[in-house]
């Protein structure tokens, strides 16, 4: 396979990433993680290594992408930010934490985990589960201790957190415009950290690529940048137009279907 088909392909997987994410609603990670380890595995990477390559860049994808959501929220004043506050210490320590995680297990059993996870977001989506909205936020150890877990489980599969995020925050009493508004900018501490630190413990893994620093591609990272940021306004179009019950089971069957790759590999 030639380089001008492989990183053709990147730009297309961002497209289909940002088209995802603005479709369903749901941060792209769950999409580009399975894509760059099919890619990796096509360009001759290592497969001890692919696994947590394709996490990390996904990290670092959102860093940069999420930036984009996280600042119109901020214009809109949907970000609340007492509650990103109280969760931002652990989000860091989580998100770091995560990483490490990911990098005491082998490329197998961390695309077992992927896969589990996956099924765990399919089956969410198809029983339509919405978050149980509270009325009292809990105290700031609390908000620490969740975003230590929130930061860790995102980190550890590369996503934004978003999944995770907006459920606890409607239980601490926001609205859900508020809930996604605050949950998009928590997910940027999480992929800032949790990139850095996959830069770090990936520094002279000599099975890793030259242009790779760490587990992070960033000429894959600037290809998925470059096409996922307009198509997710395309994605939020169709979502318009399309009935939802249709959108979210459609979605929840593609899930399903990365979900058991995973298990199976």
């Amino acid at each position: 396979m030639t380089a001008v088909v492989i990183w053709g392909a990147y730009l297309v997987l961002g497209a289909l990433a940002g088209t995802m994410a603005g479709l369903f609603g749901v941060g792209g990670g769950l999409i580009i993680v399975p894509v760059l380890v099919m890619g990796f595995g096509l360009q001759g990477i290592d497969e001890a290594v692919i696994m947590h390559l394709a996490v990390g860049t996904s990290l670092a994808t959102i860093m940069i992408t999420g930036a984009s959501s996280a600042w119109s929220h901020y214009r809109r004043g949907s970000l609340h930010w007492p509650w990103f506050l109280a969760l931002l210490p652990g989000l860091i320590l989580g998100a770091i934490a995560g990483v490490f995680i990911a990098g005491a297990l082998s490329s197998g059993l961390l695309g077992t985990l992927f896969g589990v996870f996956v099924w765990l977001m399919a089956i969410r989506l198809a029983v339509g589960f919405t978050p149980r909205v509270g009325h009292r936020a809990p105290g700031r150890a609390v908000m620490v201790l969740a975003g230590v877990v929130i930061g860790a489980i995102s980190s550890l599969f590369g996503i934004g957190g978003g999944a995770l995020t907006v459920p606890w925050l409607s239980r601490a009493g926001a609205s859900m415009t508020r809930a996604v508004g605050t949950s998009a900018t928590c997910g940027l501490p999480i992929a800032l950290f949790g990139t850095l630190t996959f830069m770090a413990i990936g520094w002279g893994e000599a099975r890793l690529p030259a242009i790779a620093t760490g587990f992070v591609m960033w000429p894959v990272v600037l290809c998925i940048a470059i096409t996922s940021v307009p198509f997710a306004r395309l994605g939020a179009r169709l979502a318009h137009r399309l009935p939802a019950r249709v959108l979210r089971l459609g979605f929840a069957t593609l899930l399903a279907v990365v979900g058991t790759k995973f298990l199976l590999s």
